[in-house]
């Protein structure tokens, strides 16, 4: 049995790729060969005198599969900014059959393929190719991550609302606490519970220091495979 999924978020800066290295370092942990996919990452720093993206560093570090960069992250662009506008900045053209290329090359090396997308779930990645047409043509469960803040209810029931009219399955939902001082936080976990009619994967506290390892702690992925949403 493979293990693969779609990370899709509220918004952009909502926790995806803390998720996304959590549930790697889980998978890895029960024994799964996993491996992180971010297929545009806009946005590179130097670090140690490389330039390399934080997001794409942080997914390699919590998966167990060696896997060359070009298969992990088929388009790495210089600014922080919508992909499709970072593309046009630089001249590339993101194109749906290398992004499907490279996630079955992936999916051949390992049992789990964990694909973090960029932004919120209709982010533009080109003219005519958004982070929606990615996941169906990629064919995954999609785990929601909700940045929980003041709007999130909107937000992720919109999201979901998206996600299943393009016939994809919401297989689980992951709370993260972006703003630590938001009013009735329980009480909106609680109205997204009964309204969003998926798993509740765990509620990431406002971490000080956001590492994978820490953030795992606070996830339980059973929910996915008892009802095997997380297979393909």
């Amino acid at each position: 049995m493979t293990h693969h999924c779609f990370v899709t978020g509220t918004d952009t800066g909502v926790g995806k790729t803390l998720v996304s290295s959590a549930m790697l370092s889980l998978l890895a942990a029960s024994g799964l060969r996993a491996v992180g996919m971010k297929p545009v990452a806009a946005g590179l720093e130097a670090i140690d005198g490389t330039w390399c993206n934080e997001d794409v560093r942080r997914l390699e570090t919590a998966g167990n599969v060696d896997a060359p960069l070009a298969l992990r992250c088929p388009y790495l662009l210089r600014a922080p900014m919508s992909p499709h506008l970072a593309a046009q900045e630089e001249g590339v053209r993101i194109e749906l059959p290398t992004l499907r290329a490279a996630f079955e090359a992936l999916a051949r090396r390992a049992d789990a393929v964990v694909v973090e997308g960029a932004g919120g779930f209709r982010v533009p990645l080109a003219e005519a190719l958004d982070g929606a047409d990615l996941a169906m043509a990629l064919g995954l469960p999609v785990v929601l991550v909700v940045g929980l803040r003041l709007g999130c209810l909107n937000h992720a029931l919109l999201t979901a609302e998206a996600i299943r009219a393009r016939g994809l399955a919401l297989a689980g939902w992951v709370g993260s606490t972006i703003d630590p001082h938001m009013l009735a936080l329980q009480s909106n976990v609680d109205t997204l519970r009964r309204r969003l009619d998926a798993p509740l994967l765990g509620v990431l506290p406002h971490l000080a220091s956001p590492e994978a390892a820490v953030a795992a702690r606070h996830l339980d992925l059973r929910a996915l495979r008892s009802t095997a949403a997380l297979a393909a």
